[in-house]
């Protein structure tokens, strides 16, 4: 594998996400990352929390990730998913035309494996609270993806969704396989199911994609990069 500098732009109270990517990448030093941050401290649907996603903090963190020559700069954040697609879209195109450098996202990465997986319906699991659950199943279903089970943690600080612990994790996840969807999309880089969800994926007998590695799968997507390292953290990296 050649070389690769995956630059990861961070909400600045999230704990989890480092973490997580650092033990994607443990087994291949190839493939670095690294991170910028930008404030984000809570996930809601009032003027406040929404101006955190303003373009200009975003750009100048992206502009300082490319000081650092990365290959890929991909913001490891989901607030598409209730803010609407397009501004993902519009953001990758801006960071690029301003650095230079190919950009993607956790949401547009999640929607593409959608696109792969022929998912018609997900399993939403969040720590966000029942207005941004519901605004992000609205989404997807004018996207044509309907949402039949979800599970939410009806938490809005930021950094509490990482004091989640693994076993409320998994079984938000298993709570909304019963109703057997297409997939299951863990929507938060800051509540890590990560590492976990290949042995899910066995026990369930669905796709589960969580957004720290859908990142991952992402940034190695947009730069054409062999995916097969990472094929036993799920069924993702063999797409």
């Amino acid at each position: 594998m050649r070389r690769l500098r995956l630059g990861m732009l961070t909400p600045s109270s999230n704990t989890a996400l480092e973490p997580a990517t650092y033990k994607l990448l443990a087994e291949t030093p190839e493939a670095t990352a690294h991170f910028a941050r930008f404030p984000v401290t809570e996930i809601g649907l009032g003027d406040k929390a929404l101006g955190q996603f303003d373009a200009a903090p975003i750009l100048a963190a992206a502009e300082l990730l490319a000081h650092a020559k990365v290959d890929v700069i991909a913001w490891n954040g989901t607030s598409a998913s209730w803010l609407g697609f397009e501004r993902d879209t519009a953001l990758c195109e801006v960071i690029t035309a301003r650095t230079g450098i190919p950009a993607t996202t956790a949401i547009l990465a999640l929607n593409e494996l959608y696109r792969r997986l022929g998912v018609k319906n997900f399993g939403l699991v969040t720590p966000y609270t029942g207005d941004v659950q519901r605004k992000i199943i609205t989404n997807y279903a004018a996207a044509g993806w309907a949402c039949p089970a979800e599970a939410h943690a009806d938490l809005s600080d930021n950094f509490s969704f990482a004091t989640l612990p693994p076993e409320r994790i998994a079984a938000m996840i298993e709570q909304v396989a019963a109703q057997q969807p297409d997939a299951i999309a863990v929507v938060c880089t800051n509540m890590d199911a990560a590492i976990t969800a290949a042995t899910l994926e066995q026990k369930l007998g669905i796709p589960v994609l969580d957004s720290i590695a859908v990142t991952l799968w992402g940034a190695l997507e947009r730069l054409g990069a062999d995916k097969a390292p990472w094929r036993r953290f799920g069924r993702l990296f063999s797409l």
